[in-house]
């Protein structure tokens, strides 16, 4: 699949749900790999908001994004239509602090989009692909998702409120193309008792009953209904006998569970790549589901991380035995922390450790629990970048390596006796003057266990 965005600009106008704040959006086309971000075209030097979860600052009845000084509300029911509808790459310009709510659904975002029209780009699409089941749960309030494999993207969202007239509710997408019909014109939904509380929140200034479903599950008498049509700015409110404050019809039966759907598309299109897997979601929330897309966004990375991970086969012959390291380098027992090379190129290397109860230091390193020194796997990981930086020479050997710098360096899994380490050396920026910047990633089987951006010094020996 390849990556898309829009065809030509498209300028949508309303308000805020919860500012109350009238804002244009025009969604412009964008470049490959430049994803969806919101440009705050009315403060100075139109600040950019990437759509991306380490940026969400707030999940309190909807989701909100802030970079810098710059914050967008609201952003949910517009990447919802952008999942929906497979739109990769997209820049938002916004008059304003929160994207319009329009009719409380993602429908009028599918139509502009649908009439901007879709461009195929040349670039690849990232997909995710879930291969193992990934889940959270709050304990405060039940909520849970869970991500499992499947063959497409998929979401089944349940919904329990104990009230008589929203009780338990099902929605199921079991393909994207039923996104515009299906799931993006179900509008949001909120209970009547709530309304007063979250108007004390100086929140909904932009609420109506033209953007949103209101739900009556408490009986009201005239008074109370009379107060609350004031403080909306409406002449009179009634309750119908369906339990609906909203004289519209229902779009669907059960457009409360799947406008619960609508939003878990929105907030998890924060991981910033396209999913492929199911997610089971039960009693979500934009907080929920914010968390989970934290979890998704790290598994993701260490994935891709993994996907660079070498493949070792013990029995191929290595490019460099034990005694050809020797020549290379000055190291010897007991620091020698490299046995053999089975990769090296221009720009990476590729080193073996076999670790042994054997060695030295695991008669102090924690006696009785062996753990191979995280500090030791940096040395390693040094050394075999050692290789590299001399076999560039035109003349490799006579050269010591010396560290100058580690950074970002994380230590995520113990080594211990038995284990093999896979040293993993790659050049981040061409050789200059001797100094030598490469990224290491230590693997023990299908795990990263340490990483790090290490610099280092190649000084020939007098």
């Amino acid at each position: 699949m390849k990556q898309t965005t829009i065809l030509e600009a498209i300028s949508l106008r309303g308000i805020g749900l919860h500012t109350g704040i009238e804002a244009e959006i025009t969604l412009q086309p964008a470049d490959q790999n430049h994803g969806i971000k919101f440009r705050r075209v009315d403060l100075p030097d139109q600040p950019i908001v990437d759509a991306d979860v380490q940026y969400v600052i707030s999940t309190n009845r909807s989701t909100t994004l802030r970079k810098g000084e710059a914050q967008v509300s609201t952003v949910e029911h517009l990447l919802s239509a952008c999942v929906g509808l497979g739109i990769d790459n997209l820049l938002v310009d916004i008059t304003g602090p929160e994207v319009p709510i329009m009719d409380g659904s993602a429908r009028y975002f599918v139509e502009a989009l649908n009439k901007a029209g879709k461009k195929e780009l040349e670039a690849d699409r990232e997909v995710y692909v879930i291969e193992e089941t990934i889940s959270f749960k709050d304990p405060d309030t039940g909520s849970e998702l869970v991500a499992i494999a499947a063959d497409d993207y998929q979401i089944t969202a349940m919904i329990d409120f104990d009230s008589s007239i929203l009780n338990k509710q099902y929605a199921k997408l079991h393909d994207l193309n039923q996104y515009e019909e299906q799931i993006a014109p179900a509008r949001t939904f909120v209970f009547v008792k709530e309304l007063e509380k979250l108007m004390d929140q100086n929140l909904i200034k932009g609420g109506d009953l033209d953007n949103a479903v209101v739900i009556a599950d408490e009986p009201m008498d005239k008074e109370e209904l009379d107060r609350l049509a004031k403080k909306l700015g409406k002449p009179t409110m009634e309750i119908q006998n369906e339990g609906y404050l909203n004289t519209t019809k229902l779009n669907f039966t059960n457009e409360p569970a799947r406008h619960k759907l609508l939003d878990v598309l929105g907030d998890l299109a924060l991981v910033g790549c396209s999913i492929q897997g199911k997610i089971l979601a039960t009693k979500p929330g934009h907080r929920t589901n914010v968390e989970f897309a934290k979890i998704l966004k790290k598994h993701y990375r260490e994935l891709k991380k993994l996907k660079g991970k070498p493949k070792y086969d013990p029995s191929q012959e290595a490019i460099m035995d034990v005694t050809k390291i020797q020549s290379f380098l000055p190291h010897r027992y007991p620091f020698l922390l490299v046995d053999k090379i089975i990769e090296l190129s221009d720009t990476h290397v590729v080193g073996v450790k076999n670790i042994t109860i054997n060695e030295q230091f695991f008669q102090g390193h924690f006696p009785g629990n062996p753990v191979f020194p995280g500090v030791l796997q940096m040395e390693a990981l040094a050394q075999t970048g050692g290789i590299l930086a001399l076999s560039l020479q035109e003349e490799p050997y006579g050269w010591d390596t010396y560290f100058l710098k580690m950074d970002h360096v994380k230590f995520k899994n113990k080594v211990v006796p038995g284990d093999t380490l896979i040293l993993k050396m790659e050049l981040i920026s061409p050789i200059r003057r001797g100094l030598v910047q490469m990224q290491g990633t230590a693997y023990v089987g299908n795990k990263i266990v340490s990483e790090g951006e290490l610099i280092a010094q190649i000084v020939k020996q007098r």
